[in-house]
């Protein structure tokens, strides 16, 4: 069966050639095709599909030095292969190398001719004999080299953390990104306690503990079963959200009785926590410019009992109807960004994104700023987040929006939940987790509070 996990996991790895599609939806889609899959199985592929992408420039230094063909002269397909055996070698010590290299071999069987699967055996081979011997770049001559490698991470990443937080604390944060994240969930108290949730989940897992800051989040590791055939899921008890995430709907803290905007709701992992905290009581809008998106989200609020909730289908590049001025007491932009605070959740970020892409993304996220402005009542308040810690899709976005909304002023108050305030407000009133520093996701927020007419 170890062979059919292997075959999902290069199937996977072989279908990242669209950005919009997650690999958690890949993987889903994977085993919906074998349901008999037996969950070591299933955790296995997942673990070949993660470990590969975690460590992708590790594996490739490797294969560099083991191969006499140019790495970006062997088809994409081979070099996954090669990849996930070679991963199996230096980074799973509980399967044999036998196993990983004989499957390796008959994997590439199956899409490559003679020659090429001759290669693929050759090189697992050659790698159990010496990849663990081949040097990394050495850290004192070029410590930015030797991290991206080290830590398989891009060379223009690791160069911009160096400069930025120096080359301990970008050592930290990229060993942080590779490692597993807890499976993190948050208790839909609108039908259940956390202390009930706890005991529900006991046979569905083997650890949980309570998440330090957020105060209804559980930490789940060790899963039996799937998450979506839990009893306590399918009641709507509860709904996977990373810390950081929880946290920040604290930060635009709705009111019962509030008329609510999440203006780009996506899935609506925010939204539902939202109507949560607003005890299903009042007005929440959920937008989104994909129509998709809004159907699973739609589903998910009804799994959580939630009936405050309508979608709305808009693109903010186009004008919002005038009559919806001055309408909202509290929007949430949650910000299209480069995700580059959630690596440790979704590694193929790291391959997938350029430097370039953050000025570009700056450029949507002030937009969808300035066409969310207007619709803030006076005295209301708009919370911007991004899940990455960029200055190009943080700061500077909010500086330049402040300069040309002199109606808008970011707050100092503090936040009902008062851990937001002791451990991840600044001075300025900027809200900051850091994945190395609070074992979350990384996150950019702030609220602006509409000062003027």
């Amino acid at each position: 069966m170890a062979a059919i996990a292997r075959q999902i996991a290069l199937s996977v790895l072989n279908s990242r050639d669209d950005p919009h599609v997650t690999l958690d939806s890949l993987l889903v889609q994977a085993f919906k095709k074998r349901p008999r899959l037996i969950q070591p199985d299933r955790a296995l592929a997942n673990e070949l599909v993660f470990g590969v992408l975690r460590w992708r420039a590790r594996l490739d230094w490797v294969i560099k030095d083991l191969s006499n063909t140019p790495i970006d002269r062997i088809d994409p397909p081979v070099l996954n292969i090669i990849r996930l055996g070679l991963y199996q070698i230096l980074f799973l010590s509980r399967i044999p190398v036998s196993a990983a290299v004989n499957d390796s071999v008959e994997l590439a069987k199956d899409c490559a001719p003679p020659w090429t699967v001759r290669f693929v055996n050759a090189v697992l081979r050659n790698a159990v004999r010496r990849a663990q011997d081949i040097p990394l770049p050495d850290e004192k001559d070029d410590p930015v080299s030797a991290i991206a490698i080290g830590e398989s991470h891009p060379l223009w990443m690791v160069k911009r953390w160096v400069k930025r937080l120096g080359v301990e604390e970008t050592k930290r944060l990229c060993k942080t990104n590779n490692q597993i994240p807890p499976v993190t969930i948050r208790t839909n108290t609108l039908k259940v306690s956390r202390e009930e949730l706890h005991r529900s989940l006991v046979a569905h897992v083997r650890g949980i503990r309570q998440t330090r800051f957020a105060p209804d989040g559980l930490a789940l590791s060790g899963l039996k079963q799937p998450i979506g055939k839990m009893s306590p899921f399918q009641k709507g008890w509860f709904q996977v959200q990373d810390e950081g995430a929880q946290l920040i709907t604290y930060l635009l803290d709705p009111k019962g009785g509030e008329t609510v905007l999440d203006a780009c709701a996506g899935l609506g992992g925010k939204t539902g926590h939202i109507a949560q905290l607003m005890k299903d009581s009042g007005v929440l809008r959920a937008m989104d410019r994909e129509a998709w998106k809004l159907r699973s989200l739609r589903t998910a609020v009804k799994r959580l009992g939630t009936s405050t909730v309508t979608t709305w289908h808009h693109d903010l590049s186009s004008p919002v109807a005038d009559n919806l001025a001055s309408t909202f007491d509290r929007i949430l932009v949650d910000a299209p960004c480069s995700g580059l605070g959630v690596i440790r959740r979704n590694p193929d970020i790291k391959w997938e994104k350029r430097e370039k892409d953050l000025l570009r993304l700056q450029r949507r996220q002030r937009g969808l700023l300035a066409a969310l402005a207007p619709l803030v009542k006076r005295g209301g308040w708009l919370v911007y987040c991004v899940c990455s810690l960029e200055p190009e899709e943080g700061d500077r976005v909010v500086d330049a929006f402040l300069k040309s909304h002199s109606d808008f002023a970011i707050s100092r108050s503090p936040c009902t939940l008062s851990d937001i305030n002791e451990h991840f407000v600044d001075t300025s009133g900027i809200f900051r987790t850091v994945p190395n520093q609070h074992n979350m996701d990384g996150f950019f927020a702030v609220r602006l509070k509409k000062v003027g007419p």
